[in-house]
């Protein structure tokens, strides 16, 4: 009997060393890719999470305690093409040991426009030339999705079965959601599909869903917006007869509010354009239904 069951104590004890492994060490510098390593990552990931829902991005910088952090870590997840304008710096300095990967970097990207004064040399300076909010197309995210599950399989081959498993369920839900998106925006029409936003963040939206877009601000929210640039949007909405304008949920929404007054379009109501929020918003999910019913129901 005690040979019989010596294999089986084995193979028992081989899988509660596999269930026991201490989860791999991975931090996030944005909420939506924390969402996604957590969802990826299943067990085998451990998530620190040092930009957190509801902060700007744009205005984050590591303290000591986040340095320590990343200095932890096995892998540091960054959105990318100069949103973290700190992660030059940050590769000079023995701040991160582990693999650093700025996932925008691996996907297509849109170009930042310079058509007004929010777009000068200090926002060109921080970002680049490109539009670093890539979340905001679906078919981005499920770009994503891949990039950090073969960063993941990169880190932990032995993983690579739970992490392929794991972005395959993740996929399917982001491909119903693109389905969900597309018809909730065919509801509009498309000579109505014009978004007035706080900040030059929702580029990829507009092109994934036919809108043409209006920002106040430039890419970056470190800037305060000109009167001249006010007075344009303000023109813009009167002549394209512009129904409703949108402030986002890190901005003061004073100028947008100013704004509407003076062109005579109502205030559609909050976006998402930065991260995840609160409440609805705390998914992907959660926000790109929230943005699009939002925008949608207050157009049509």
């Amino acid at each position: 009997m005690k040979t019989l069951l010596y294999p089986f104590a084995l193979l028992w004890l081989a899988l509660s060393n596999v269930s026991d492994a201490e989860p791999i060490k991975v931090t996030s510098l944005s909420t939506i890719l924390t969402e996604i390593a957590r969802e990826v990552g299943g067990d085998r990931i451990n998530v620190v999470a040092l930009v957190k829902p509801g902060m700007d991005p744009h205005e984050y910088e590591p303290k000591p305690a986040d340095l320590k952090q990343m200095s932890e870590s096995k892998l540091v997840l960054a959105s990318g093409l100069h949103m973290e304008g700190y992660l030059a710096k940050l590769k000079e300095s023995t701040g991160v040991k582990g693999e650093l990967v700025e996932v925008g970097n691996g996907m297509p990207t849109l170009e930042m426009p310079h058509d007004h004064d929010a777009h000068d040399g200090g926002d060109h300076h921080h970002h680049g030339d490109q539009d670093p909010h890539w979340w905001q197309s679906i078919e981005n995210m499920q770009r994503a999705v891949k990039i950090v599950r073969d960063a993941f399989i990169k880190l932990s081959p032995e993983g690579k079965v739970d992490f392929s498993k794991n972005a395959d369920a993740y996929l399917d839900k982001l491909g119903a959601l693109k389905k969900w998106a597309k018809r909730k925006v065919a509801e509009l029409p498309r000579d109505k599909r014009k978004l007035v936003t706080s900040h030059e963040a929702f580029q990829y939206f507009a092109k994934e869903n036919g809108f043409t877009l209006y920002a106040v601000e430039g890419i970056s929210t470190e800037r305060e917006v000109s009167n001249k640039r006010v007075s344009e949007i303000i023109g813009i909405i009167k002549r394209e007869g512009v129904k409703a304008v949108f402030f986002e949920s890190i901005r003061n929404p004073k100028v947008i509010q100013e704004i509407t007054k003076e062109s005579g379009a109502v205030l559609g109501g909050m976006l998402y354009a930065d991260g995840l929020g609160a409440d609805n918003a705390a998914t992907y999910e959660g926000m790109i239904r929230h943005n699009i019913t939002t925008i949608v129901d207050a157009l049509k």
